[in-house]
């Protein structure tokens, strides 16, 4: 009678494994659809504003310096941009922070 009331050997460490699991799998759900997802987007739509910057458009810098494209150079990834009459500097296209509405 004693041996029955004892349970089963191992006792209180077993459990489903999905169980024991299931809040870190929700809290990644919860993390790729709140932070990473959104994140991805925004590089996506960031690059395509890259590839699409042409001679002539305005755009402000990620230092918030606002210049005309004077001249693009894919091969080293650079950007010319024009401030004034006669200053010109070459940028990364990555420090290209957006386009500027030319009203």
């Amino acid at each position: 009678m004693q041996f029955l009331l004892m349970g089963q050997p191992g006792g209180e460490g077993g459990g489903n494994p999905l169980t024991i699991f299931l809040p870190f799998i929700l809290i990644f759900v919860v993390f790729y659809f709140f932070m990473i997802r959104p994140q991805q987007k925004k590089q996506k739509k960031h690059q395509a504003m890259l590839t699409s910057i042409k001679k002539g458009d305005k755009v402000v810098t990620n230092s918030g310096m606002f210049g005309t494209v004077w001249g693009i150079d894919d091969k080293d990834n650079k950007v010319v941009l024009k401030f004034g009459d006669d200053l010109k500097i070459e940028f990364l296209k990555s420090s290209i922070a957006g386009k500027v509405n030319k009203d």
